[in-house]
């Protein structure tokens, strides 16, 4: 046992509160209780992890437990390996912050390992299998990203490799003629390429060079504060200490219901102050009992509005939940005067809500359509949803077709069309999970949770989501993709409209294919054609242009012939020439080295107001006297500076 007994809140000014029910935590994980069941000495001989070793062993061919170092990297290979396989399953993909930092900060890891064991090629999705095989039965998330699974780690393998080979060649360039490494160069090679720290030394050692792995230390301390400071709540303990000192409770959430509601200000902060009153023109965080403004959350912007009391209004911007269960309205006192204590009552602005919720149930539809047309790997990585736009953020390794984004553009307006209904409902978050709902991940869920399921007979789409949506998929109106791009290694993202966003910007693109035909002077169908037909014009009178150009530039080279000079018994033509381009000024080159037969030719031109030189050399002189062009390149390009 390990027992930690839990009984004090800890407040941040320092103060403890007692908790509403203490409780003693044993410390008896479901891996230790294994270990006692089976009677091993540690969780790695017990059967959750046994078959994983068997494959490490498999690959690598040493056994477990023949010594220390090796059956160390063993247990680090397969343990890291089965992480990184759910992981991957639960819809985290490698990337350069956050959680899929941490994933590509285990892989590699896992890699390093390998490599002490022997192991030079990709090796994880064997692990993974292993791990499926093991765990597939009670985690079918296993078994159902198989594929995407092998599919990320193979490619984070690959760049691991070529990052690898990358740091090799900038500690190549590092040790040249130094007799002491960095700790900052160790620590870049170690975290950007991956690069083992003993490797590095190793390599140093062997060409005499020392390394400053205390300046490494120093660079790892660093980053190690750099991450603590990072995770910090909000990072301005300083606010939070205002927000504690209101001593308001939570705001309940009325806005599922009502778009307006009255209530009673119980907090007001301006200047970063509590105060009990504020007066037109103040910027005012306001706090109030219950609320219909909807708090910034699950990608969700907040609500805007005002709030009206008997001697003056508030107009809201934005609505965010500063703590957990406390929401703030942000806005500026727009008449009159706001006190503590007052009746007020608070108007949702209902256009903002209704066109924001129309993106929202356009986001589950996204969803739902990208599992479908992509495969069931696909998972939400982040969202925006606003009144004019969506963005929607997933895993998926590929570039999405032309062809896919367009079934999927089909799939979700034809949900719209259906006019499904979209329901809501409660649950505990352990049983949504189990009757199937989606859940971001990452995302903290309290212990009861609200879910969104579209459904027309059969359910479409099925998410653990406190957001706003419409009450039929009709009322979306339609979809339309702006966009879809990579935002990073196995990310993908997609920018769309709906509703009243949708109807404008195909009003505007409307409008402006007839513009655009106008100009053209011909008809919104031909546009296409009509300006293919321009570029192959435009392309021809290029092509005839530059044509002319260089006859004109050979036609001017003939008259240069006439300042050829003898040299030291060579003919050397050295001149400043007119060309239109870098290409002119070779051609031109070639044309007066080949007329010469025998010679030197330096020509000299400045082209978009750069200076450029063009050197040949005929063969017999490179031959005979072993001139070379580029050396006198390099000593006339010296002489004009």
């Amino acid at each position: 046992w390990n027992l930690v007994f839990m009984q004090f809140y800890h407040h941040l000014d320092g103060s403890r509160t007692n908790l509403p029910a203490p409780s003693v935590d044993t410390g008896m994980g479901f891996e230790r209780l294994v270990r006692i069941l089976q009677d091993v000495d540690t969780g790695y001989e017990t059967d959750l992890f046994t078959p994983i070793i068997s494959k490490v062993e498999e690959i690598s061919g040493h056994r477990y437990g023949d010594d220390t170092e090796s059956t160390y990297a063993i247990r680090v290979v397969a343990e890291h390996g089965r992480s990184v396989s759910f992981l991957v399953a639960d819809g985290v993909v490698p990337g350069n912050e956050g959680r899929g930092y941490v994933l590509r900060r285990v892989i590699r890891r896992a890699i390093r390992y390998a490599r002490r064991l022997g192991i030079e090629g990709n090796f994880l999705g064997e692990i993974a299998d292993a791990t499926i095989e093991k765990m597939g039965d009670l985690y079918p998330e296993l078994v159902n990203n198989r594929e995407f699974i092998h599919t990320v780690l193979g490619l984070e393998e690959d760049r691991f490799q070529q990052a690898f080979q990358n740091g090799y060649s900038l500690l190549t360039q590092e040790l040249e003629g130094a007799t002491t490494l960095p700790g900052e160069v160790v620590f870049r090679l170690w975290d950007t390429h991956g690069f083992p720290v003993e490797m590095t030394s190793e390599i140093a050692s062997e060409q005499g060079v020392e390394v400053d792995m205390e300046g490494f230390e120093r660079a790892m301390a660093a980053q190690r504060e750099q991450s603590r400071a990072g995770a910090q709540f909000g990072d301005d303990r300083a606010k939070i200490r205002v927000y504690e000192s209101l001593g308001v409770g939570g705001t309940a959430f009325l806005g599922y219901e009502t778009l307006n509601a009255s209530s009673v200000v119980v907090g007001l902060i301006a200047d970063d102050e509590v105060v009990t009153s504020v007066s037109e023109g103040q910027d005012v965080e306001v706090v109030m009992v219950t609320t219909p403004f909807y708090s910034e959350g699950g990608g969700q912007i907040g609500d805007a509005g005002e709030i009206a009391g008997a001697e003056g209004s508030i107009r809201v911007h934005d609505t965010q939940e500063v703590m957990p269960g406390l929401t703030v309205h942000f806005g500026k006192v727009a008449q009159g005067s706001v006190g503590i204590g007052e009746t007020v009552d608070a108007y949702v602005d209902p256009i903002r809500r209704e066109d924001t919720a129309r993106n929202h149930t356009a986001t589950h539809l996204l969803h739902a359509a990208l599992r479908q047309v992509l495969g069931p790997h696909v998972r939400q990585a982040g969202s925006l949803v606003s009144p004019d736009r969506l963005r929607f953020d997933f895993t998926h390794v590929q570039q999405v077709t032309d062809d896919e984004m367009w079934q999927v553009q089909l799939l979700v307006n034809e949900k719209i069309r259906q006019n499904a209904r979209v329901l809501n409902d409660e649950d505990t978050y352990q049983e949504a999970i189990r009757r199937g709902a989606l859940a971001f991940f990452g995302d903290r869920y309290d212990e009861r949770v609200r879910l969104v399921e579209i459904a027309n007979g059969e359910t479409f789409s099925f998410e653990v989501c406190g957001g706003t949506h419409v009450g039929q998929t009709g009322e979306v109106g339609a979809v339309y993709v702006l966009g879809e791009s990579s935002i990073g290694a196995g990310m993908r993202r997609i920018e769309a409209v709906s509703g009243r966003a949708a109807e404008r910007m195909v009003w505007e693109r409307f409008h402006r294919e007839e513009r655009v035909a106008r100009t053209l002077q011909t008809s919104t169908q031909e546009v296409e054609a009509r300006v293919r037909a321009l570029m192959e014009e435009n392309d021809s009178l290029q092509r005839e242009r530059e044509a002319m150009e260089r006859r004109l530039s050979l036609q001017s080279a003939e008259a240069l012939l006439e300042s050829v000079q003898e040299v030291a018994g060579v003919k050397v033509l050295s001149v400043r020439a007119t060309a239109a381009n870098a290409d002119s000024l070779r051609e031109m080159g070639d044309y007066l080295r080949d007329k010469m037969r025998s010679g030197v030719v330096v020509l000299g031109s400045v082209i978009n107001d750069r200076p450029m030189l063009v050197s040949m050399v005929t063969s017999d002189l490179v031959s005979d006297k072993g001139l070379n062009a580029a050396d006198i390149a390099r000593t006339a390009a010296r002489a004009i500076g």
